[in-house]
């Protein structure tokens, strides 16, 4: 694409002599080739401007950039007055605006959002449309799996996956679109079809300074739809109305008790399961999923909702939920034969430990134990909360680390004891050793919960990332202790 047609996305003009043809849009100097735009972004930790002579070195013939910076001889500086929106603007124009080619769902909310773009994924399959995820473990179409470095990539990242998706016959896209995505306007050329809002607790303060500015910035998705578009609002959260006032889409909302559009009741909660009736004004139908607890019926809700909206037969909805089992790390559980269950789980919020042992409460068992820590350099406020509501709602605690990154751990877990008031924790720093520990106290009948780190497979430390799965952990300790 040549550059005059390009920058005309952003209301600006250039020389004949300036022109040339676009090869690609980055704002990592190490991915600059010959001929492609190079955007500097000051970031929360970097100063992209610092990394524009390596970017002209590796061949950026443009720079756009929003601060006062020596220029280049030989190369075109475009000055702007934000250079993350530039960067979203740009690259979807380069990639020729594949959301409005597609339908693309977007998932915000502090928990919930992965569990519902693997439902919205494997309702839509299941009805004959190819389907791809942007989402927290990974990002997948077709046959492809791709790694994922941040729940909601960057701009353009998110554009070339739009684009490959698109090229490859996908028409649906489920995104989780995180707090950090919208407030750094990663998603600004994304025309999303439709919002789903989960939920609102404590989490990313480090970043988001209180939970005032943490609404804002999730309230964006909502603000941005369009009015041929669908929002898709759970009721029961304290936010839900603000989000309704504050969007021009259309609305339907859910929620555990009456008076939404769509809703739940007579919840029967099993550790195989659960069931519950869905009904609207059309519909009564009983669900019986694979997948366990309270939270996970509002994450059904969401996807039906969804999926109803979008003309799906209720029955042919109902018959995929009942089919999908698990979202890998989502209280997913470890069954070797032994005489008590083994869960691990993502749970890295007080509302998320909240939500995964009060549903694992209400199945039958004799104690619960919890393995958990919190994350380092990361919003610190919450550590004391999660120690509290962990300590009061389980039987017994392994306080342990979860990833450090450049934190001592034993000051981590210094934070999380602020909240604690009962005596029913141990502290063992080693995460291996923490989860040994409690799968070696195990009774019959017992539920072992271990929590934060879900689906990952390594371990952040200060200076090495070390290869760390919970679940494989579990495997080999209860391998040594049944053999």
């Amino acid at each position: 694409m040549r550059l005059r047609e390009l920058i005309k996305s952003l209301d600006l003009n250039i020389s004949d002599a300036q022109d040339f043809e676009v090869k690609g849009i980055t704002c990592d100097s190490r991915q600059v080739k010959n001929d492609f735009i190079f955007v500097a972004i000051n970031g929360n930790k970097m100063n992209g401007n610092l990394f524009i002579p390596e970017a002209v070195k590796n061949g950026a013939r443009l720079v756009i950039l929003d601060a006062a910076t020596e220029e280049v001889k030989g190369i075109t500086f475009i000055r702007v007055n934000d250079s993350r929106i530039a960067l979203a603007t740009l690259a979807a124009d380069f990639y020729g605006y594949p959301s409005r080619k597609m339908k693309v769902v977007g998932i915000t909310g502090t928990n919930g959002k992965t569990t519902i773009t693997y439902l919205i994924e494997h309702i839509l399959r299941q009805a004959g449309y190819k389907a791809g995820v942007i989402g927290t473990i990974n990002y997948r179409f077709q046959n492809k799996v791709i790694s994922a470095k941040n729940t909601t990539p960057g701009a353009e990242a998110i554009q070339s996956l739009l684009a490959q998706m698109y090229n490859e016959d996908i028409r649906y896209v489920a995104m989780e679109v995180s707090s950090h995505a919208l407030d750094q306007g990663r998603v600004k050329g994304v025309d999303f079809s439709t919002a789903v809002f989960t939920n609102l607790t404590q989490d990313h303060l480090d970043y988001h300074k209180d939970m005032e500015e943490y609404f804002r910035a999730k309230s964006l998705l909502f603000k941005n739809l369009n009015s041929g578009a669908l929002a898709v609002i759970n009721k029961d959260s304290p936010f839900s109305q603000r989000l309704i006032n504050s969007t021009s889409a259309r609305v339907i909302t859910y929620s555990l008790r009456q008076g939404a559009d769509i809703a739940a009741s007579k919840i029967k909660l099993g550790v195989y399961g659960t069931s519950f009736y869905i009904t609207s004004s059309e519909i009564k139908t009983e669900i019986n999923t694979k997948l366990i607890g309270r939270h996970n019926v509002y994450n059904i809700l969401a996807a039906f909702a969804f999926a109803l909206q979008e003309g799906l037969d209720a029955q042919d909805i109902k018959k995929s939920i009942e089919g999908f089992s698990c979202v890998p790390g989502r209280l997913e559980e470890i069954d070797l034969g032994q005489p008590f269950k083994v869960f691990v789980d993502y749970a890295h919020t007080e509302d998320a430990l909240f939500n995964v042992i009060t549903s694992l409460k209400e199945i039958a068992h004799n104690r619960i134990i919890v393995v958990f820590g919190c994350g380092g350099d990361r919003d610190a406020a919450k550590r004391p909360k999660m120690g509290r509501v962990t300590t009061e709602l389980a039987d017994k605690v392994i306080i342990t680390a979860d990833n450090p990154r450049s934190e001592n751990a034993e000051d981590i877990i210094k934070d999380i004891l602020k909240g604690v008031k009962r005596d029913n924790y141990k502290i063992v720093v080693d995460r291996g050793l923490a989860i040994k520990e409690a799968l070696t106290m195990a009774r019959n009948n017992d539920i072992v919960l271990l929590a934060g780190k879900g689906h990952e497979d390594y371990q952040v430390f200060k200076d090495r990332t070390i290869n760390f799965d919970d679940r494989e952990e579990a495997r080999k300790c209860l391998l040594s202790l049944i053999s």
